[in-house]
């Protein structure tokens, strides 16, 4: 999902500091620092035993902070040596920064680190690729995911091409039972995210378009961009009534209430939709222009874990993340916490049959990640703030495709060299 939380400032981590009880691992006990207090059972009920089966010698505690507190809370704790030996790493910036600063150590020789490939691996590297300091653990996936019965009531097929998709959708609108589609732009995340993010890698030939815009020798004012904001825009045709007021878990619940067809979807809203909806849904990746040779999807690093460099069981620790660079890590993770998608080169059988259907478009399309996480919003204006806004206003009808495309490379322009 998007990357809401960011590292907080000084200021913040010492205020933190303040009320953080410290807890330091002991001799040979391995301590997990972990925003994702939601897994704390399957941690501790799968994982770890999982793991002790093996080296029942090491002891290892999983003790995550509550996400908005994280940062703030694994910095304050870095900087007074009572983080545990595992640090749980956010993407990009915030876990660069972490490194940059001594508190991670480069993962490069770690055995079965090439269990991952460039892509997986980009989060948590720095700029140059020299060195990779945290082991990639999961993604997420983009796509749309469908009511099967309102599909098959309707009479429309699962779409291969783009051309099919919007046939699709005004088939569906022209019928009237269902709404075509269920999003919404008043959170704006969402707009970008499930929208300009998912369909856009297949106009910008994901990698090698996202690239270009880090080298400066693509621009948002080029044909890729504009193409993809004025696809966008017709999405308002498909929304709901009063779109523009419907927040993100709007949109879920008329989903799982079965008054709308698709949904832009990221693997995330799997575990919800299972225990939501009663009626059986599929998915199915954004379709690529009818004669394309290539399809790319948005397989987004999103979580990963590190070695604390003052860590005082290193060798206990990297026994632990040379096990998670394996198969075993790799199906438990992936089948416990459906819609997170091991990092790894593991041919991982998936149980969740929707998460099944949306880790195959590994083996169909090229992957790539959102093209704002990488460098290009380390400045101001923030590019990913930019882009929830510009596509939420791309849907509204209140900027051009044109000029939204002109916006997001201007405020490129004002502070990184090579837009300038």
């Amino acid at each position: 999902m998007s990357n809401k939380v960011l590292a907080k400032g000084l200021a913040g981590a010492l205020a933190a500091s303040v009320a953080l009880v410290p807890m330091m691992a002991s001799a040979g006990e391995l301590v997990i620092e972990s925003w994702r207090n939601d897994d704390i059972d399957i941690w501790n009920d799968k994982i770890i035993p999982a793991f002790n089966e093996q080296h029942p010698d090491i002891k290892v505690s999983f003790t995550p902070t509550p996400p908005t507190e994280y940062n703030a809370s694994v910095n304050a704790k870095l900087a007074g040596g009572t983080a545990g030996d595992l640090i749980t790493c956010r993407p990009f910036d915030a876990s660069l920064e972490l490194y940059k600063q001594g508190n991670l150590t480069a993962l490069d020789d770690l055995k079965g680190m090439d269990n991952f490939s460039d892509v997986a691996k980009s989060a948590w590297q720095t700029d140059d690729g020299s060195a990779t300091f945290c082991l990639p653990m999961a993604s997420v996936i983009h796509g749309f995911i469908y009511n099967k019965e309102a599909f098959e009531e309707v009479g429309v097929e699962v779409p291969q091409t783009s051309e099919e998709f919007y046939a699709a959708l005004d088939k569906i609108k022209e019928e009237g039972s269902y709404i075509p589609m269920a999003m919404g732009t008043a959170d704006q995340w969402e707009a970008a995210t499930m929208g300009f993010q998912n369909i856009g890698p297949n106009h910008w030939k994901g990698e090698a378009g996202r690239k270009a815009l880090i080298d400066g020798s693509a621009k948002f004012t080029d044909k890729p961009y504009v193409d993809t904001f004025t696809e966008l825009a017709t999405w308002k045709n498909y929304l709901p009534d009063g779109y523009e007021a419907i927040s993100y878990p709007d949109a879920q619940n008329l989903f799982t209430l079965g008054r709308a067809a698709v949904y832009p979807a990221g693997s995330w809203d799997i575990s919800l939709f299972n225990n939501q909806a009663d009626f059986a849904f599929g998915a199915f990746p954004p379709p690529a222009p009818a004669g394309s040779d290539t399809c790319y999807i948005s397989d987004h690093t999103d979580i990963a874990l590190g070695l604390n460099a003052k860590s005082d069981n290193a060798a206990e620790a990297k026994i632990f993340l040379e096990w998670m660079t394996g198969s075993e890590f790799a199906e438990l993770y992936s089948n416990e916490l459906p819609g997170f998608f091991s990092l790894s080169k593991h041919n991982v059988e998936i149980t969740d049959p929707v998460a099944n259907e949306f880790v195959s478009w590994r083996q169909e399309c090229e992957s790539t990640i959102r093209n704002s996480y990488q460098i290009l919003s380390r400045g101001a204006p923030n590019l990913e703030n930019e882009l929830w806004n510009l596509s939420a206003q791309v849907i509204n009808g209140t900027i051009s495709p044109t000029d939204a495309g002109a916006a997001a490379e201007a405020g490129l322009a004002k502070w990184y060299a090579p837009h300038q």
